[in-house]
C-alpha cells in the first residue's frame, strides 16, 4: 500500500483512505476501456492522463496532464477531431482513438502544456494586482490572516480559504480566478517543513515547482525548523487547482504559534521573487 501511495504522489501512510481508494480506481482505467467526454462530474483516471499526453504530443493543448477530463481536454479533443476530419463531438471514442493511434508513431514531440504554462507565467508581470488564494485545513486561521496581511502589503489581492475538504478549496480558488494558491497544513506528529507542488503522470507544474523552491528555505528559516525538502506530489488540492499551487506542511504546532509573526514576511518575500520570475530559468 505504501509503495502504491508513493507511486501516485500521496502520503505513504499505509491506510486506504478516500484519496488512496480514488487513486486505486483511477489506476484501473486504460485508454479505450470507456468513452471519454466532458461529464458534469469530471471523469478521472489513467486513461484520461494518457489521452492528455497523446494530444499534447501532437500539439493539442489539453491542459496540464492531471488525469481529469475538464474543459481544456474536451476542447483539445474537438480540435483534434476537426483536424482529422472526424465528427466533432468532443468524445474520445473508437474513431478518435484509432486516429490517435495512427498519428502516435509520426511524432516525438512532448506535451505543450508545460511550455504554454511557462509562457503564460512569463507574461503575467509582478505581484501587484494578482490574486493569491491562501488556504488551510484547520487550526491555522491566525497564520493565514498574518500571511494575507503581509502579501497584501506587496500589492496583491488575497482570498482566504478554510475548508477541511481540500478539493472544495481547489474549486473555490478556481472559481475566484486566483493566480496562485498557497496552502498550509499543520503536522503535529512531525517537526519541520515540507513544501509540495503538483507532479503526476510524468508532468510537473513549472510555476508550482519554482514557487515551492523559493518558499521552502524562507519558511524553514522563519520557523527555525528542519528542512524536509521540496517534493512533487499528486495531492487533491495541488492536482485540482488550475493555477500554480503549493502546500506547506509545517509543525510542530507550538513552534508555528511561537514564530508565526515571521512567516508573513517570509511568504511575501518568496511570492515577490516568484512573481518577478515565476519559472526557473
Amino acid at each position: 500500500m505504501r509503495s502504491f501511495q508513493r507511486s501516485r504522489g500521496l502520503h505513504p501512510d499505509g491506510r486506504c483512505g478516500p484519496d488512496t481508494w480514488a487513486a486505486l480506481v483511477e489506476a484501473s482505467w486504460c485508454l479505450g476501456d470507456r468513452l471519454l467526454y466532458r461529464h458534469h462530474r469530471m471523469l478521472r483516471g489513467d486513461d484520461v492522463a494518457d489521452l492528455q499526453r497523446r494530444l499534447g504530443g501532437l500539439g493539442f493543448d489539453a491542459g496540464r496532464v492531471d488525469g481529469i477530463f475538464g474543459d481544456a481536454t474536451a476542447a483539445a479533443v474537438s480540435e483534434f477531431q476537426r483536424n482529422c476530419g472526424l465528427t466533432v463531438d468532443g468524445i474520445c471514442g473508437p474513431a478518435t482513438l484509432a486516429a490517435l493511434e495512427r498519428l502516435a508513431s509520426r511524432t516525438a514531440g512532448g506535451p505543450v502544456a508545460e511550455v504554454r504554462e511557462r509562457e503564460r507565467l512569463r507574461r503575467s508581470g509582478g505581484p501587484a494586482g494578482r490574486m493569491v488564494a491562501l488556504g488551510h485545513g484547520g487550526g491555522l486561521d491566525a497564520l493565514v490572516s498574518a500571511v494575507a496581511k503581509a502579501v497584501a502589503g506587496a500589492g496583491a489581492r488575497t482570498l482566504s480559504l478554510w475548508e477541511p475538504d481540500w478539493s472544495a478549496q481547489a474549486a473555490e480558488a478556481n472559481g475566484a480566478g486566483a493566480d496562485v494558491y498557497l496552502g498550509f497544513s499543520l503536522t503535529p506528529q512531525r517537526a519541520g517543513c515540507l513544501t509540495t507542488f503538483y507532479s503526476g503522470y510524468r508532468y510537473q507544474s513549472p510555476g508550482g515547482r519554482h514557487l515551492a523552491s523559493l518558499l521552502q528555505p524562507r519558511l524553514c528559516q522563519a520557523l527555525g525548523v528542519d528542512d524536509l525538502g521540496v517534493e512533487g506530489m499528486r495531492l487533491p488540492v495541488l492536482r485540482e487547482t488550475r493555477m500554480p499551487a503549493v502546500l506547506c506542511e509545517i509543525g510542530p504546532p507550538e513552534v508555528v504559534v511561537e514564530r508565526m509573526a515571521a512567516v508573513g514576511p517570509a511568504v511575501r518575500s518568496a511570492l515577490v521573487a516568484w512573481a518577478t520570475q515565476p519559472c526557473e530559468p
